[in-house]
């Protein structure tokens, strides 16, 4: 089963969410760039504090803590620090582009938590081979909002196509590193249909998967027992999807990739008309 992962930096949130089954909790302190590079866009850019990851950590009993850090920078040990005083299992460098920051980093955390780079610009794609070289890297995942901006693509999902995905994850599974690719929002929902993503992530031997703003979006401000309802009904359909892509046979696996294929190209034909 795919590891299911919510970004959220409050405790009674987090605290459903693993109820639930999401396997890792996520506190996105990424802000560096991030409103230059995603402003126009309709994604979340957080708000989350160095303190949150004391208090979620205290409530979870046994999802996983991950915490995004900004981009490599001066200050990128002194957030490795903090991260782990207070309590990060994993600690994601966000905009990696090279071998250099990626040993950096594994020298600053010496052991003492994972590490998972996160793979999103395309500087990172040309330099997967020495990335993943490096000693020390616990797993990666695939971010596909930046990456499809850092190479000009015309749609989010284009890099799960055009090659760009299959490269890394190609890198990734020579060098035994985990990794998971982007996010997914309820069964029955998306522009690229849920249910399509999660037999690509099969196919792709992807092992995680971000739950997206449009599974449970927090600015609804619903009371805890309708979110725990949300929570519950859309992991349990994630789940018995998955059952039933395990059952599939590989053809339908490469059916559906090529039903991907023609999905996000007609997105890009109309994008280009429009």
């Amino acid at each position: 089963m795919l590891k299911l992962m919510y970004i959220t930096n409050r405790p009674e949130i987090a605290q459903i969410a693993e109820r639930a089954g999401v396997n890792i909790i996520f506190i996105d302190l990424e802000i560096i760039g991030k409103e230059q590079r995603q402003g126009h866009l309709d994604t979340v850019i957080s708000k989350h504090k160095m303190e949150d990851i004391a208090t979620v950590k205290s409530k979870l009993k046994k999802a996983e803590l991950l915490v995004r850090i900004n981009p490599f920078y001066e200050k990128t040990k002194q957030e490795v620090e903090q991260a782990i005083k207070n309590g990060a299992d994993s600690i994601m460098l966000p905009m990696i582009k090279d071998e250099i920051e990626a040993k950096q980093l594994v020298e600053f955390i010496n052991g003492r938590c994972k590490i998972m780079l996160l793979i999103e610009r395309k500087e990172a794609v040309e330099n997967i081979e020495k990335i993943l070289a490096i000693k020390g890297i616990d797993e990666i995942h695939i971010g596909l909002n930046d990456m499809y901006l850092s190479y000009k693509n015309k749609f989010m999902f284009e890099p799960l196509v055009n090659g760009t995905v299959e490269k890394i994850c190609d890198v990734a599974r020579k060098y035994n590193i985990p990794y998971g690719i982007g996010g997914i929002s309820k069964i029955g929902t998306g522009d690229l249909p849920a249910e399509k993503i999660i037999i690509e992530h099969y196919r792709l031997k992807s092992n995680k998967v971000i739950l997206s703003r449009s599974f449970y979006n927090t600015k609804n401000n619903l009371k805890n027992e309708e979110i725990e309802r949300i929570f519950n009904d859309g992991i349990n359909e994630i789940r018995e999807y998955e059952e039933k892509v395990q059952k599939m046979p590989e053809e339908e696996w490469e059916e559906n990739r090529q039903d991907i294929q023609t999905i996000i190209n007609q997105i890009i034909s109309y994008k280009n008309d429009n």
